[in-house]
């Protein structure tokens, strides 16, 4: 948007800001906004900052905040606080030097959080730390070295020492070094305030000075919408929303001083409308402490549920009128406001009136009782004399919204235990938020009777259809209960107390329960998280003391590109400068899940402003299809669609936001095809062949020969790769012989320049790859990305311009696909000592509408089956299910942690059948063969088992464990340790070969590039360190810039944990030739420099250049003769886990993780031990925690962050140590390391088992003993459902097939 009016200095700070990222191509990454403290229009800010006269710094949202509120800001982008051009700020250096950046897609948004958070808190809490990075997500790291760095600003330091890094060397926080506040911009508001006008192309912005001013505007356009944080409009705005909205006009009245006037009276405090949620929060926070605890008790509701309520990021923007106005079903304060009879005072035409926020305020979705032109102007938040709580269950501890949420207040006749009012409002029960008015009633009074009485009615008054939006219905419906049980917990405790303090008499009824008064304080008490400082160990090897103290290998050095990351200064592919004539992509994809295409009308598009072309199948030259194992898969659609989300065609145009509004004008009408496949894949036989089946011994004369026999199944669902940056690809022709320059985020460059090759019809060699670094991959860059960049191609062929196309998240989630859920069923055969003698298993994974790598995984989790077990009769079947869904591919593990769960759910339902552990009576021992004949020795296995026994203290805590459950009854404990051993490399022996390029210039730097790409995995770091070793010069003095196919041709994926393996020893080779080069300069200035060197080498025409090479291991697997050598070796680890259970909710917490792997010798352990953290953390929320949810129609759900959670700061253990095992030797790898990339992902189901372990105990409880089922992802809703406490028998179960699920179960 431009403005009609010419500014001063204080906006046109914020233009040249926006101006320079939008030259440079880059996006606002991460910025914070600081307002004057004469500044009346501060956004949300305006309250405080009148109080205080100080500048305050807020971390915020880039994606939601929009430019034209920037008015009168200091905006400081990560650029801006530290580079390395000028001096890096302490949070960069500490976030990079601890180890905390990988992909660094992520880094610059924790540095600015933390950066705010330091600018307000020079030294902060721990507590202040994982409030201000709860609104950042990271994909790699696991947070760890992340919350260690930013520890190191705390005043109160961690008694445990970090092992990693040396905080002495950081440079100290000097508070008085840091940006101070423009002085223009104070100055400049003592002019007089105007009305500010954006013009845009198809929207207005207008931000009034004046309440009346206000009022009039929204008189005149009662549909325009108020914008103060932008969280809602910002949302609905953005294309990917199911129902996007243009709005004509935006109205931002962030200038109007009285939506933040704040004014105190004997009743309570009225709050402006236009504060934002962290100003209310820090209100509260502040009142609080000054009256009585029974006078504030609302206060301390809401700031309950404020820290809780989104982000600090989020809760810096979002108002809270705007927060009441949104009238969210699932709200968390919407609740706690009207249970506490808080009241808004509004600014209608006509003049003020005061309307209370109750049943009658929310009238349907999204819809309040104000008028159009209506306007919320205060808050009235009353002092109370009664007992309020404020309760929530969401999917993710933190930055999630709630699945049911609550507010209650009881308020007792004094001295006695009758209930003189009662008020209970729930959100996430219905489309808005309800009054549960019949079961207030039933109090009367508060006792185990009445509070019986009030769950039927309140199960009566709050019924959810079964296909009710959301899902979740019997769990829902259960926390209704369960909440309400909470309650009461809470108010006989504050009862309690208050007895003790003589406020109330011992006498009175109010304080006791019937039968709770019986129930020890422990069993009684009710199940809360607190904060608790995290505590991490860190234990590696250390290098020889013979090794030289120039050689870096085996030491922990820190990332290359680690500060570039911090700074911001990385380039990623979407961060290229915007060339000439560019053009922006954007696709269309299939709206029907199974059907013809009938018509394709393209024509309202291209009339659109700034579109260039539409790009069809008609438009390809060479091939637009790919045939994989016998099946083909098409670029763009035709004539049929199989999956919702299949690319049918392409919009290109000058902008984003023209080729997006191209796309939604191409119109496609279908007819539908009859019998989509969907879950039922298994009854209709729908297989990609072929079907895989592996079986050592006899299973069937085995069961014969049992003590006993079991049956059992389990389902995993699929998981979103969520890499931070998005499938990214930019193609460039060069103008001359169809020769093309791609950019892209691939795992695969060469697959990519051949899938290009192929759809343009050109030969290779005119098409050169180029990959910098990747924001993230996990496997979901490996074949998706060559697809895409095919259409990208074509683009650009045909308009021959350059052509970018950067998915947007929702995009990215509903067209590249995910981790292959899985079915496993099982029958095992085994002894009364434990011994499993036989096992039969069926594996049937959701391939989706194309076979992409389907059948490779189905054969690594065949290969994998086994695990840590020798089971002498063994029997495995895998199938991929074809299906009408989006194709799945390659994720981290490649179906391996899949397989072995299923393979550790049955040892664990033996283990329960029996009563005893069996894990180990199982194990392999001595000199071993797998079920496909290759030999191998599981002693560092067996050590892994043992040393992680002894260093989790695991015999003592089981105890204490089991103590602890026999004293909670709401709460429980669970522990598991479980086993990994993992096969490295591809078992297709032809992916495992590596290639590298070195050379030497004249003044001794040295250029290495190799075939790996680098996606926060470290492999630039690594082989830096390889090629120092090999060259006996410093790591300065060499540099890796891209990987591109033009300087190493024929590269295999990055993938298979390999990369460093076959691209290292590549190198490795290349140095060893070149410095073998150097042996007659050397021997005739032995004393002489490594510049001195080189410079001889050039007068005496010595090569200074030289390719590397290395064919890899011959590994193969002969499936029909059922054997092979498919690894090169296996990396073995162990993993410990204990979690605290709230059987009311679902909710846990990871106590402690130990992990103790076998990683050989370590190249880098700072490197490896990041990797194995990340591993884990992406393995507890792909057993713990995601969900993709589809339609029964097939559209995915989950598209973005707001309904797909990945793991956060909350959810890492509060005890996380990790230990590497010494002594370990692997003569397959270089230096006799491991690859550790893809193992302890699995290792995160002992998060699971740990959970099942403490459901185990709650149904014990119930009188429930023996297995049970519990599908993966262990979440909220099926461990709470699990623990079958009172108050989920309580919920009849609706029919399966009587209705139609809002969500399939895939």
């Amino acid at each position: 948007m431009s403005s009609s009016l010419t500014f001063s200095t204080k906006f046109l700070i914020i233009k040249k800001i926006i101006n320079r990222l939008i030259d440079t191509g880059r996006s606002i990454s991460s910025i914070i906004c600081c307002f004057s403290p004469y500044f009346p229009a501060g956004l949300i800010l305006r309250f405080i900052l009148h109080l205080h006269h100080t500048v305050r710094h807020y971390a915020v949202n880039a994606c939601l905040l929009p430019i034209c509120q920037l008015h009168g800001a200091a905006v400081t982008t990560v650029e801006g606080i530290g580079s390395t051009k000028t001096r890096i700020h302490p949070v960069q250096e500490r976030i990079a030097k601890a180890h905390g950046s990988q992909c660094g897609f992520c880094t610059p948004g924790m540095v600015m959080s933390m950066y705010a958070l330091l600018r307000n808190k020079p030294q902060p809490s721990m507590d202040d730390i994982t409030q201000a990075l709860a609104g950042n997500l990271c994909r790699c790291t696991g947070y760890r070295p992340i919350v260690d760095g930013c520890r190191t600003f705390c005043q109160v330091q961690s008694s445990a020492k970090p092992q990693l890094f040396n905080k002495d060397e950081f440079l100290p926080l000097d508070p008085t070094q840091e940006l101070i506040f423009p002085p223009e911009l104070i100055v400049s508001q003592s002019s007089n305030l105007k009305t500010l006008t954006f013009y845009g192309e198809r929207t207005s912005w207008v931000s009034p000075t004046s309440l009346d001013e206000l009022v009039q505007l929204k008189s005149s356009n009662p549909k325009a919408p108020l914008v103060m944080g932008n969280t809602n409009v910002g949302e609905k705005s953005d294309p990917l929303h199911s129902q996007s909205v243009l709005h004509p006009l935006i109205i931002s009245p962030t200038r109007v001083v009285e939506l933040f006037d704040v004014t105190h009276t004997a009743q309570g405090v009225w709050v402006g409308a236009g504060c934002n949620l962290s100003e209310v929060q820090s209100l509260l926070e502040k009142l609080a402490p000054q009256f009585p605890k029974e006078k504030t008790e609302l206060f301390r509701a809401l700031i309950r549920q404020l820290r809780n309520l989104g982000s600090q990021q989020i809760r810096n923007v979002a108002s809270l009128g705007g927060n009441i106005m949104s009238a969210y079903p699932n709200s968390d304060l919407n609740p706690v406001l009207a249970a506490g009879n808080c009241k808004s005072s509004l600014n209608p035409p006509g003049g003020r009136r005061e309307v209370h926020l109750n049943q009658d305020f929310f009238v349907s979705f999204g819809k309040t009782v104000l008028k159009p032109e209506e306007i919320i102007v205060s808050v009235f938040i009353p002092f109370t004399r009664e007992f309020v709580g404020a309760l929530r269950q969401a999917p993710r501890k933190e930055a999630a919204f709630a699945t049911v949420t609550t507010g209650m207040r009881v308020f007792f006749s004094e001295r006695s235990r009758v209930v003189q009012e009662v008020s209970i409002y729930y959100g996430g029960m219905g489309p808005t938020t309800v009054s549960a008015k019949s079961s207030c009633v039933s109090f009367r009074p508060w006792d185990d009777e009445t509070l019986s009485r009030a769950y039927d009615v309140l199960l009566d008054e709050l019924d959810l259809p079964p296909s009710a939006p959301g899902g979740k219905v019997e769990f829902r419906r259960s926390l209704t209960l369960s909440l309400l049980f909470k309650f009461n917990l809470e108010v006989l405790q504050k009862l309690r107390e208050m007895v003790r303090q003589g406020t109330i008499s011992t006498s009175s009824s109010a304080c006791r329960s019937s039968r709770s008064e019986h129930i020890p304080q422990s069993k009684l008490c009710c199940p809360t998280f607190g904060v608790i400082n995290r505590l991490h160990l860190l234990f590696h090897q250390h290098v020889s003391k013979d090794q030289s103290a120039h050689d870096p290998v085996g030491r922990p050095i820190m990332h290359r590109s680690a500060i570039s990351q911090a700074t911001g200064e990385a380039v990623y592919c979407d961060d290229i400068p915007k060339t000439d004539g560019e053009l922006f992509m954007t696709v269309v994809t299939s709206a029907r899940a199974h059907a013809k295409i009938t018509s394709l009308d393209v024509s309202e598009a291209l009339r659109l402003p700034g579109v260039v072309d539409v790009i069809t199948a008609k438009d390809i030259p060479g091939k637009n299809v790919r045939t994989e194992f016998g099946y083909d898969e098409e670029l763009l659609a035709e004539s049929q669609v199989s999956c919702v989300g299949q690319m049918i065609c392409a919009v290109v145009a000058d902008t984003r936001v023209h080729a997006k509004r191209g796309a939604a004008a191409v119109k496609i009408s279908y007819e539908d095809l009859p019998d989509p496949v969907f879950t039922d894949a298994i009854e209709k036989s729908s297989f990609f062949e072929p079907r895989r089946v592996i079986w050592r011994g006899n299973v069937t004369e085995a069961f014969k020969t049992v003590d006993q026999l079991h049956e059992g199944e389990i389902r995993l669902a699929g998981q979103e790769h969520f890499y931070m940056e998005t499938q990214s690809m930019l193609v460039i022709p060069v103008g001359e012989e169809t020769e093309f320059k791609v950019y892209a985020s691939s795992q695969w460059p060469t697959l990519t320049q051949e899938a290009i090759a192929e759809t343009l019809n050109i030969p290779s060699n005119r098409v050169t790859c180029h990959v910098k670094r990747i924001g993230g991959g996990f496997g979901g860059k490996v074949t998706k990305t060559p697809l895409l960049a095919s259409v990208t191609a074509v683009a650009a062929q045909k308009t021959s311009r350059p052509v970018r196309f950067v998915l947007e998240r929702g995009d990215d989630m509903l067209i590249t696909g995910a981790r292959h859920p899985v079915l496993g069923r099982y029958k095992v055969g085994f002894m009364k000592d434990g011994r499993i003698v036989a096992a039969d298993i069926q594996y049937y994974s959701n391939a989706g509408h194309t076979i992409d790598e389907s059948l490779m995984i189905v054969e690594k989790i065949l290969l994998h089956m086994d695990n840590a077990y020798n089971i002498p009769n063994l029997h495995g079947r895998g199938a991929a299910c074809r299906t009408n869904l989006p194709s799945n591919t390659s994720f981290r593990g490649f179906g391996v942690p899949q397989g072995i769960m299923i393979m550790e759910n049955m040892i664990n339902d033996v283990a329960v059948l029996l009563g005893r552990p069996i894990r180990e009576i199982n194990m392999y021992k001595g000199p071993s063969v797998t079920h496909y004949k290759m030999e191998f020795s599981p002693e560092n296995m067996l050590r892994c088992w043992n040393e992680c026994k002894v260093k989790s203290d695991f015999s003592n805590r089981r105890k204490a464990v089991d103590q602890f459950n026999q004293q909670n009854r709401w709460k429980k404990r669970g522990m598991a340790i479980l086993p990994i051993k993992y096969g490295i490399a591809f078992a297709e022996g032809q992916f495992n070969q590596g290639g590298a390029l070195v050379h030497i210039y004249k003044d001794g730097s040295v250029l290495v590039t190799h075939g790996g790409t680098e996606m926060g995995q470290g492999i630039h770091t690594k082989i830096q360190q390889v090629a120092s070793r090999e060259l006996h010069i410093p790591t300065s003095k060499i540099y890796i810039s891209e990987t591109s196919t033009n300087t190493v041709p024929n590269t295999c994926p990055t993938a298979a944990s390999f990369g460093t393996d076959a691209n290292g020893m590549a190198v490795k080779n290349a140095c060893m030739t070149l410095y073998q080069r150097l042996e007659p300069i050397r021997q005739k200035d032995p004393k002489g420099s490594w510049e001195s060197w080189i410079d001889a080498a050039y007068f005496e025409k010595i090569s200074l250049s030289a390719t590397g090479y290395h064919g890899g291991p011959d590994l193969y697997m002969d499936w029909d003769k059922m054997e092979g050598q498919p690894y090169a070796y296996f990396t073995y680890g162990t993993c410990c886990c204990e979690v605290e259970l709230d059987c009311l909710t679902g909710d846990y917490r990871t106590v402690r993780t130990d992990l103790m792997v076998d990683i050989g010798r370590s190249v880098n352990p700072s490197v490896d031990i990041g990797q194995i953290e990340g591993a884990f953390m992406q393995g507890l929320g792909l057993y713990t925690l995601e969900e993709l949810k589809f339609s029964p129609f097939g559209l995915l759900y989950t598209r973005g962050p707001s309904q797909y959670k990945i793991p956060a700061v909350c959810d890492t253990p509060l005890r996380f140590n990790v230990y590497l095992l010494p002594d370990s030797d692997n003569p397959h790898a270089i230096y006799s390391s491991k690859g550790i990339g893809e193992p302890i992902v699995f290792l995160g189901s002992s998060v699971f088992f740990a959970i099942k372990d403490a459901v185990a105990a709650a149904r014990s409880d119930s009188g429930l003993v023996g297995p049970f089922s519990l599908d993966s992802p262990a979440t909220p809703e099926r461990a709470c459902l699990a623990c079958s406490s009172p108050f989920t028998k309580k919920i009849p179960v609706s029919k399966p097939g009587s209705f139609k699920p809002w969500a399939l179960n895939i």
